[in-house]
């Protein structure tokens, strides 16, 4: 799978944060600007939020109003349907998901 520039550097920016955390996801997005957000899921035991959840809502409250991408880093099959629907709600047609060593595979 060959993937836009744009498009890998939001799976480096993703694994980048994954490592950084040793968290178990890592996802970044793109806003209509081309500004980024980079994030790792939250699991406290009063807070649970997935990695694609914490960037999508860095990016709203930074005032973004539609994403051009999104992309998780996991060692899971692939993104929730929570996942999905948080991305799609802002304009994303596909989440891209890489494995932990950012091989793509969707």
């Amino acid at each position: 799978m060959t993937l836009d520039p744009e498009d890998s550097k939001l799976i480096t920016l993703a694994r980048a944060s994954r490592t950084r955390g040793g968290s178990a996801e890592g996802a970044a997005v793109r806003d209509e600007t081309g500004r980024t957000y980079s994030a790792t899921d939250v699991a406290l035991q009063a807070l649970q939020l997935s990695a694609v959840q914490v960037a999508v809502a860095m990016a709203v409250s930074s005032g973004a109003r539609s994403l051009e991408a999104a992309a998780l880093v996991t060692a899971a099959d692939g993104p929730s349907a929570a996942d999905e629907a948080v991305a799609r709600e802002l304009g994303v047609k596909a989440l891209l998901v890489a494995g932990p060593d950012g091989t793509p595979r969707s």
